[in-house]
């Protein structure tokens, strides 16, 4: 997350100049790709500093990344120096979403509770599936006991509330153990 005073949302991370007029290719990472191309300014930010605000003079999709030209980067040597970079917005700008859905970054460090009322930990991480891994996403929590895997399924996290970074689960018989097991 950036330093104080900036929360923001990443949406995708720059890979490489694009051309020689100062674009550079992005990876996307965003499920709201179409959103990239009317962005008029946006943060960049180095996993370090604070984001350093910019205005964007153009963006396009091109072949599963995004084309971003901003502004004061005039050609290769400008470009190549945001290499790296995350392109972010503030996180009252996300996208809205459906009822049922989270931001990652939302759930992320939120606490777990089991319907006795007893605190099992945090949410450490959420472990995503992909073409390699169909299924469903699971929350790493972390306990004093170790890391628990827990699948994020409506039937398991019965209550979600990110704003009171709460998360209630109704475990299933033998999910302790089936961790102790991996």
């Amino acid at each position: 997350m950036p330093a104080e005073g900036f929360a923001g949302a990443t949406l995708a991370r720059i890979l490489r100049p694009h051309g020689r007029r100062g674009e550079v290719a992005a990876e996307i990472l965003t499920d709201f790709p179409e959103r990239l191309a009317s962005l008029r300014e946006a943060y960049l930010w180095d996993g370090k500093n604070e984001p350093r605000r910019t205005a964007v003079r153009s963006c396009w999709l091109h072949k599963n990344q995004a084309i971003f030209h901003f502004a004061g980067c005039q050609g290769i040597t400008e470009a190549e120096k945001l290499r790296g970079l995350e392109v972010q917005v503030p996180l009252a700008e996300r996208m809205p979403l459906p009822p049922g859905r989270y931001y990652i970054s939302d759930l992320t460090g939120c606490d777990v509770w089991e319907r006795e009322g007893r605190r099992l930990g945090s949410v450490r991480e959420v472990l995503l599936v992909g073409e390699d891994t169909p299924g469903t996403p699971v929350l790493a929590v972390e306990t004093p006991g170790g890391e628990l895997l827990v699948p994020f399924a409506e039937e398991i996290c019965t209550r979600i509330d990110t704003a009171a970074r709460r998360i209630d689960v109704a475990l299933p018989d033998g999910l302790r153990e089936l961790n102790r097991q991996t």
